[in-house]
This record gives structure tokens, C-alpha cells and sequence, in this order.
């Protein structure tokens, strides 16, 4: 079976043929070989000794491949990978292939999965034969070849750790997603963007002013974002824009008068949902992208802004100053079923929804400072992630929903994070890019 997966990255659009060798039935999704989300007693102990390769390019290339899966599946805070001193394996005699090699020589020293790989050069592209196995039920769950130039070995190696992700989850990976932000490196704030590890910054736009709140469209081909601008008489206002990454152009989606700020798009990339004032007050619309039409949500005598949708589209969540101290309150889309869902602080800020519709993420003003809490979509059961390390802001989920990435001053500067989304874990992602804030997630790229 020979499929072809078409990774949209970047600016560029990659391609890589994925030939399946071997698949197993997919162990059901209620019970992953790892459940996530649950309290951590251990990590999961992992093996991946070295690709198998000729010596030369193919040889260089495996350590590429190799070190990028290690990274990758490192950055989940799940694994504990066994290092090659403990391994009792005589890789001279072993292969990789079922029944090549002794399970027992895994179980021995505790490994729960095994990874093995073997890397050859064919018709100048590269193929990487690759295999997880489950030692103590002794049987491969994975089995994969992949197919593709010898520029994307590390398109091929987040491909992989994706598909083990996936394999002993049952969510999707999250290694070749990206993350966009705004920063002021330039002593402007322009949109930029990165891996989801914080490799490969890019600028993506040069507005020289001040570009902020950047927002992926679903399939991860856009990016929608609000800029200060100048319209006629010198009036300053504040424009919503598009950027499709692919043919790096430029779109004014909104340019009415006031705001026209927060954009959100809807799971099915329909609607953009964005705070709009050109009534007079502050208030949350749906903008048709297309069309440009809006149709308005929210009418209140505060002010209500930072909508974020459900992942089933039908209800959107957004903070209003309408009973006084702005807080969070969700929504159906036609306005109906207003429900205020946080009464703690003095200002709650920036909802936002995990991917599995469990629970949702906010910035709260306490003790002085603003700190990241989740709660669960009602209201109830709302948990404190940071505290007492600066100013925390922006949550956003990943779309895995393992991860919150997040901007925080606890270095003095602000520089964008990542915590597990116990508040566990926290690794610093952005340096020398001035104060970044408003960190977004996009999705994983969608096989074509």
C-alpha cells in the first residue's frame, strides 16, 4: 500500500511517500498503550539504538534521523530512553525485523518499547524501514517505511516520532506543528513564528508598527492578525489581516472603524470570531473571510473580547466586563445561553479551549500578578498552574492537548513557554526575540 503525505511547513510544501509495511489492528482508543492526562507515577522506559545504515551520507543522515526522534519524543516529558551502555543486544547478529531479534534482551533491562530503524539510499532518496515494538507483549505495534528526499530527513524523523506519538496514545503528534507569536526584536511588534520545540524562528511579517494577536486557520496555511494602522485624517485604528504562508501574501480582512482585534477561527475555518467596536462598543462578532459579512454575538454594556471556539464549533467562550471585573463566560453562537464561568480575581484574560472539549485554559490576575489556571468547561474545578515566577499569560493549548505553551516576565524579559498541562515541565522557548507575547498553536499538518 503506497500513500503520499503532503506536509505543508513553512513556506514550503514538502512531500513524502509513505509505503506501509506492516500494520497491526489499532488497539482501541480507550485504552492507549500510554494514557495521557492521568497523574504520572513513571515515564514510560523507550530503547532506540542506532539506525542501521551504510557508512557515507546514509550513514549521516540516520544521526540526523536518530537524534531528531530522540529529541522529539524527549520533548513529551513521557519517555525515559535507555542509553546504548545498558543494552544487551549484540547489534552485529540482531535485526530489525519481527523475528530477527530477542525480546528478552529488551525486557531484561526494562525497556516497555522498543525502536529500531534501518536507513538505505534508493533512486537518490532516502528510506527509513522503521518499527515500535511492545517488549513484554513481545509484537510490533508499528510497523512503517518512509520514502522521501535527502533534504527532509528531519520531515521524515518528526513523521515517525508522530506515528509512535499516535501509536502508544492514541492523540496525534505534535512535531510538526508550529507556534506563532508576537514579538518586538525589531523595537516594532511583528507576527513570527516556530517550530513547536522553538527551532527555525521565522518573521513573517514587517509591518513596522505593531502586529499582534496572530491566530492559525485550521489547516495551518494562514494566519490571521491585527495591526495598528492609519486610515484617512491621520485616524489610527486597528486592522484585522490574513497571511497565507504558501504564496506569502497579504489579505485586509477587517479595516472597520475601531477595533478589529482577538481573531479566532472556527474548527471548520468558516468563521473568524474577533472583538469589533465600529457599533460603538467593544463586542464579539463572526466574520465570514469569504465574504467579509459580519454577524454579531455578544451586546453588552461592558466590554467583550479574546473569544475562543469550542472544538465543536457550536459555542465560543470570551471575557466580559459586563458584571464589572472582567471574567470569562461562554456562548452559543446565536447569543443565547450566556454563562459566566469564573468569579475568582480581579481579571480573568485570553480563554482558551483544550482539543478534547475538557477543559479550558485562562490568564488571571492574582496576587498582583497575572498566572495560568484550567478549569472545566462549566466553570468547576479550576486548578492554578504558576505562581510565584513572574507574570504568566496567554495560555494556549496544543493540539494534543498535553501541552499549554504560554508567555511569562519571570526572567524579566517576556519569552514564550511550554508546560505540561499539570504546570509540570516548563521548558523556555524563545531567546534574543525581544518581548514575545500571545503564543498560538497551530495544528498538525494533514495528510493529503
Amino acid at each position: 500500500m503506497l500513500r503520499t503525505l503532503k506536509v505543508s511547513v513553512g513556506f514550503a510544501i514538502l512531500t513524502t511517500a509513505l509505503t506501509l509495511m506492516w500494520m497491526p489492528a489499532a488497539r482501541a482508543a480507550s485504552a492507549p498503550y500510554i494514557p495521557v492526562g492521568s497523574a504520572k507515577t513513571k515515564k514510560t522506559v523507550i530503547a532506540f539504538p542506532e539506525i542501521r545504515s551504510q557508512t557515507g551520507t546514509a550513514g549521516s543522515l540516520a544521526r540526523i534521523i536518530n537524534e531528531t526522534v530522540s529529541s522529539d519524543l524527549g520533548f513529551m516529558d513521557l519517555f525515559r530512553f535507555l542509553k546504548p551502555a545498558g543494552f544487551l543486544e549484540d547489534a552485529s547478529t540482531a535485526g530489525i525485523t519481527p523475528g530477527s531479534f530477542k525480546y528478552t534482551d529488551w525486557t531484561s533491562i526494562g525497556v516497555e518499547f522498543l525502536l529500531k530503524a534501518g536507513l538505505t539510499i534508493e533512486n537518490g532518496n532516502i528510506a527509513l524501514e522503521a518499527y515500535l515494538y511492545d517488549t513484554h507483549g513481545s509484537k510490533p505495534i508499528l510497523a512503517k517505511k518512509y520514502i522521501g528526499a535527502q533534504n527532509e530527513a528531519k520531515l521524515v524523523a518528526h513523521t515517525f516520532a508522530n506515528n509512535v506519538v499516535e501509536a502508544l496514545t492514541g492523540l496525534p503528534g505534535i512535531f510538526l506543528t508550529k507556534i506563532a507569536m508576537s514579538c518586538d526584536r525589531t523595537k516594532k511588534k511583528e507576527i513570527y513564528m516556530m517550530n513547536f520545540d522553538g527551532t527555525e524562528v521565522k518573521q513573517v511579517t514587517h509591518h513596522r508598527s505593531i502586529a499582534f494577536a496572530p491566530a492559525w486557520s485550521p489547516d495551518g496555511t494562514k494566519i490571521a492578525y491585527s495591526v495598528y494602522t492609519r486610515h484617512s485624517n491621520n485616524v489610527k485604528n486597528i486592522d484585522l489581516y490574513e497571511l497565507d504562508l504558501a504564496k506569502q501574501t497579504f489579505k485586509m480582512l477587517s479595516n472597520r472603524k475601531g477595533i478589529n482585534s482577538g481573531a479566532a477561527y472556527s474548527p471548520d475555518g468558516k468563521q473568524i470570531a474577533m472583538t469589533m467596536s465600529f457599533l460603538g462598543n467593544p463586542d464579539v462578532f463572526t466574520l465570514d473571510p469569504a465574504t467579509k459579512t459580519v454577524t454579531r454575538i455578544t451586546k453588552s454594556f461592558g466590554f467583550d473580547v479574546d473569544p475562543a471556539w469550542s472544538p465543536d464549533g457550536k459555542s465560543i467562550s470570551f471575557v466580559s466586563s459586563r458584571t464589572g471585573q472582567p471574567m470569562v463566560f461562554s456562548t452559543n453562537l446565536d447569543g443565547t445561553r450566556v454563562q459566566r464561568l469564573t468569579y475568582a480575581g480581579r481579571y480573568n484574560a485570553t480563554p482558551t479551549w483544550s482539543p478534547q472539549n475538557n477543559k479550558i485554559g485562562f490568564a488571571g490576575w492574582i496576587d498582583r500578578t497575572f498566572d495560568v489556571f484550567i478549569m472545566n468547561p462549566d466553570g468547576t474545578n479550576i486548578e492554578r498552574l504558576t505562581k510565584k515566577q513572574g507574570g504568566n499569560e496567554d495560555p494556549h493549548f496544543s493540539p494534543d492537548g498535553n501541552f499549554l505553551v504560554f508567555s511569562s516576565n519571570r526572567t524579566g524579559q517576556q519569552n514564550i513557554y511550554v508546560m505540561n498541562v499539570d504546570g509540570t515541565f516548563v521548558k523556555r522557548l524563545t531567546y534574543g526575540l525581544g518581548n514575545c507575547a500571545a503564543p498560538k498553536w497551530s495544528n498538525p499538518p494533514a495528510a493529503r
